[in-house]
């Protein structure tokens, strides 16, 4: 069997990572010295390699978080920020996905909450973990549109696949009736499937009356804050502390 023939099978069962590694075997006289068994672990290593790597780029595209700098390692960690290292890093491990628990921020404007929801969620994307962002008003503009197309309950069932939710700016303009139903049902439908990150201005302690309608109020809260995770993010506006460094 020739090289060629043996590159092209490789092509046809999908594995081009492992023909990218042969390659690179065949090509350094070194890997001769090696034993069969550890070629071909490196050989599969690099295809379990090169999968992963596919998916979390596949991953990263469909979420479209807006900030592509957000990750845990860029985070500005301190304690008068809110941002506790040792528990921030507790969240990398997404054990709070698997247990369906949600991630509640919340702060003053610009102080980087948005920032860490999105590397939550990028972290979440490295686990392997379908993940979603949207700012609430324009998941509810989608909803709305949805529900005109004849696709409401198709655009709910696709929103509750995803393992992780980020929900940006709740509470930022006052919703509509129909919307804090809409956002029911969005919140509801992910109740035992994965987690919503949401991130608000208004203290958690203000978002029920900021829905207004008690009765669905009760429900999207006892929902949402259930063993949810809770940080409150301080300081002054990132935003500004940027533009001062830039003087």
């Amino acid at each position: 069997m020739t090289q060629s023939n043996l590159t092209n099978q490789l092509s046809t069962l999908g594995l081009e990572g492992f023909k990218s590694s042969l390659s690179t075997q065949l090509d350094d006289p070194a890997y001769a010295k090696l034993t069969f068994e550890e070629r071909l672990f490196m050989l599969l290593e690099s295809e379990i390699n090169d999968r992963s790597n596919k998916k979390i780029k596949r991953l990263t595209a469909a979420a479209k978080l807006k900030d592509r700098t957000a990750s845990l390692e860029n985070l500005e960690y301190s304690a008068k920020r809110g941002m506790d290292r040792s528990y921030i890093l507790s969240l990398a491990s997404c054990d709070y996905v698997r247990r369906n628990q949600n991630i509640l921020i919340n702060g003053p404007t610009g102080v980087g909450k948005s920032f860490l929801a999105q590397a939550l969620g990028r972290r979440a994307i490295h686990e392997g973990l379908s993940t979603r962002y949207y700012r609430v008003a324009h998941l509810l503009e989608e909803i709305k549109v949805a529900r005109a197309s004849g696709n409401y309950t198709k655009t709910l069932s696709g929103l509750s696949r995803y393992s992780v939710l980020i929900l940006d700016d709740f509470g930022v303009t006052p919703l509509k009736n129909d919307e804090v139903n809409d956002l029911f049902e969005v919140i509801e439908e992910r109740m035992f499937n994965g987690s919503i990150i949401m991130t608000a201005q208004l203290p958690i302690k203000d978002w029920h009356a900021y829905l207004g309608n008690e009765t669905i109020a009760d429900a999207m809260m006892d929902r949402l804050i259930h063993s949810a995770h809770k940080i409150e993010v301080k300081g002054e506006s990132m935003r500004r502390l940027l533009a001062k460094k830039g003087e």
